[in-house]
């Protein structure tokens, strides 16, 4: 699933693309994805004119001059794609593998499955500029609602959300508050959404080795002087992947079509049995990255370093 860093750049790429610009029509392709759309979504938004941006945890929404927000979740598998609304059959393929139009405006890499008529592009709408954006989901994991902005942060799916931890409200001291008491290993308690918004396997695992924190050690111990490296280890990592595009395991890319580019920065998610990045080595009694389950999902980490 998408993580904070990867829906941070999809946002972005949205807000490059539809800010100030009107939708002069909007399409849903069947009733529901992992819930039903809005009753009217398509008609509830065209005319509408997209006002600005915000990210809360793993949702992206979008402003309207109606008062209302377009919540997006792209779930397990799905992604936003931006192109002119008459792309070429066969595209022109610049130097970096994108295509232009008229104007010599570069859109999108082009994808078989993205030609339209695409079976999994469930939403789409265009704007008054000819820009089409499409929210493909094949496994319809993910999820479009509409809502009063005034009531964003009321939202059933954002109500419960923890704070931003790309925002000053995330402290060492809040982190810390948060931990108080509980009995659960660290990377369970950080992946837990009321705890801190946005986070999941990878970045988890990759603020606690910059942490020098292990995955299994309970999240009550936390609080104080871990709390203190872990706050800003989170916040270097989120933000060295946000600026790297975000990392492109699976199903993803940006909304440019791009990939991500920070899988090539990981130190130990998906490293099993390779060294570690800061370890002298076997000779100094470090077995490597290691792969551990915990509530069913796997785990990696150093255990010489992190405890």
């Amino acid at each position: 699933m998408p993580e904070l860093p990867e829906v941070e750049t999809v946002m972005r790429g949205l807000r490059a693309v539809l800010e100030g610009r009107r939708i002069v029509a909007a399409e849903t392709t069947r009733p529901d994805m992992r819930w039903p759309f809005p009753e009217g979504l398509a008609r509830r938004i065209t005319g509408a004119t997209v006002t600005g941006f915000r990210r809360r945890g793993k949702y992206i929404l979008a402003r309207l001059d109606t008062a209302e927000s377009l919540l997006i979740h792209l779930g397990m598998s799905g992604r936003m794609v931006a192109r002119p609304e008459a792309a070429p059959a066969v595209p022109w393929m610049g130097p970096q593998g994108a295509y232009s139009d008229a104007r010599g405006h570069n859109w999108s890499r082009m994808h078989p499955h993205d030609n339209p008529p695409d079976t999994h592009e469930h939403f789409r709408l265009r704007t008054e500029d000819g820009t089409r954006i499409g929210f493909v989901d094949p496994r319809r994991f993910g999820c479009v609602d509409l809502m009063p902005t005034a009531a964003e942060d009321a939202h059933k799916l954002l109500a419960g959300l923890g704070p931003e931890p790309l925002e000053a409200g995330f402290t060492p001291a809040a982190l810390s508050a948060a931990l108080e008491g509980r009995l659960v290993p660290m990377k369970a308690a950080l992946l837990d959404q009321g705890v801190v918004a946005g986070l999941g396997n990878i970045y988890v695992a990759e603020a606690l080795f910059r942490a020098r924190i292990s995955p299994r050690r309970l999240a009550h111990t936390i609080p104080g002087a871990r709390a203190a490296r872990l706050v800003p280890a989170i916040r270097a990592v989120l933000e060295e992947a946000i600026g790297a595009g975000g990392s492109s395991l699976r199903d993803y890319v940006r909304a440019d079509g791009e990939l991500g580019r920070f899988q090539d920065r990981f130190a130990v998610y998906d490293r099993e049995g390779q060294p570690c990045p800061s370890c002298p080595g076997a000779a100094g009694g470090c077995a490597g990255v290691v792969r551990i389950v915990q509530s069913g999902r796997s785990t990696f980490y150093c255990p010489r370093l992190q405890r």
